[in-house]
């Protein structure tokens, strides 16, 4: 009898977790609350607002423009060995990525290479910050030893001697200055105004909808059929786990999935790399910028660079990165601010253990989600792949 006792108490408690898990998890799709389906309207496409403007950039929306920035998007004259681009290391196969844990162009880069899909809609630019729009952004790599390596004057010098390009140029600047460099101010508003082009062409590099915002557009028709073509059980208990207990919607919120701020998540460092420093340098670096906001080579007269001006600068900031969108992760891997999680599943277990960071405050606080709930969590985040615009296409010359 005594045998009998621990066995019996072994098969109720086995059966109590198995109703448990019933009662959180059931046979079917769930049945949305009022609060969670305005969750999801908030996720979804159909709430992404038109492109903020930018003042900083008078061509930013100019389709002209947008089409020679996209020519010099592809163009590897615009190195110093000829043979780099800035689509080396963002690739539209890979939704402007790489595929590589360290951007490679003529050196290694410091960092992973960014998706640049949607980055219009962000007031930040560069894992940690450091430049304040896609145009000053657009230049950093052209001078950076280790990614194009060229110069300004010799920016200019492949603007003039190109037919194309000059007329372009000059259709929406005005004309060239001389090409031997001599007037310091006058090469560096050309150089502006090729990252103010190459801006508008990546302004129009944005997401399509996805199969999650069919499965929205559903929920908010109240059509559980359709809901039921469109995600699997276990895809909708995955979004119920991100909008829910997972608290992925604390940083990746929005119809981009990210809120664009810096968060200090505790990712292990590179290895042989020191912990890098992110946003507390990224935004003494961005307040110092020979080219953002309130430079002399913004076309705002106004200098409205609130974003800029009014930038947090505290410790919290401390290994702090940038909230990358969840749209199109497709492709993409690996991923972290230097790649060093190799899969979606890495990312989701780093997430639910919540490690100390290596240096400063991790923000993230452990899930405890079990193996069921991750995979689920997974099966969520894939029905965020779609095609991207076509304004990703390399061009034919």
């Amino acid at each position: 009898m005594r045998s009998i006792v621990p066995r019996l108490a072994f098969v109720i408690a086995a059966a109590f977790l198995v109703y448990a898990a019933w009662l959180r998890w059931p046979a079917g799709p769930p049945e949305w609350s009022e609060t969670e389906v305005q969750e999801l309207r908030s996720l979804w496409l159909e709430s992404l607002p038109a492109l903020p403007p930018q003042p900083s950039n008078a061509v930013a929306d100019n389709p002209v423009a947008a089409e020679f920035g996209r020519l010099l998007f592809f163009d590897s004259r615009l190195s110093g060995n000829g043979g780099i681009s800035c689509a080396t290391c963002h690739q539209p196969e890979r939704r402007f990525t790489d595929g590589l844990q360290k951007g490679q162009a003529i050196g290694t880069t410091d960092r992973h290479t960014p998706s640049i899909v949607g980055s219009a809609y962000s007031p930040w630019q560069f894992w940690d910050g450091r430049r304040d729009s896609l145009w000053a952004q657009a230049l950093a790599p052209l001078e950076d030893a280790n990614e194009h390596a060229t110069d300004r004057t010799e920016v200019l010098k492949l603007i003039a001697a190109d037919e194309l390009y000059r007329t372009s140029y000059e259709s929406l600047f005005g004309a060239l200055p001389d090409t031997t460099g001599g007037d310091a101010i006058a090469v560096n508003t050309v150089f502006a105004n090729v990252g103010k082009s190459i801006a508008a062409f990546e302004r129009t590099v944005m997401p399509t909808a996805a199969r999650f915002d069919d499965y929205v557009q559903a929920v908010v028709d109240g059509d559980v059929e359709n809901q039921r073509k469109i995600f699997s059980v276990d895809e909708a208990l995955g979004l119920r786990l991100f909008i829910g207990v997972a608290n992925c919607t604390q940083c990746h919120n929005g119809p981009l999935f990210t809120n664009h701020e810096f968060h200090n998540t505790g990712v292990i460092s590179f290895p042989g790399d020191a912990p890098d420093k992110a946003r507390v340098a990224g935004v003494r670096e961005v307040l110092l910028a020979e080219f953002n906001c309130l430079s002399a080579y913004s076309d705002d007269p106004e200098r409205r660079c609130d974003e800029l001006l009014f930038a947090r600068k505290d410790v919290s900031l401390i290994g702090a990165f940038k909230t990358p969108s969840l749209r199109n992760l497709e492709n993409t891997a690996p991923f972290m601010h230097k790649g060093q999680l190799a899969t979606i599943s890495e990312v989701l277990d780093h997430y639910n253990d919540a490690p100390a960071a290596m240096i400063g405050h991790n923000e993230a606080k452990p899930l405890g989600l079990n193996t069921q709930e991750l995979r689920r969590l997974e099966a969520f985040l894939a029905t965020l792949n779609a095609p991207l615009t076509q304004a990703g296409e390399s061009p034919v010359r």
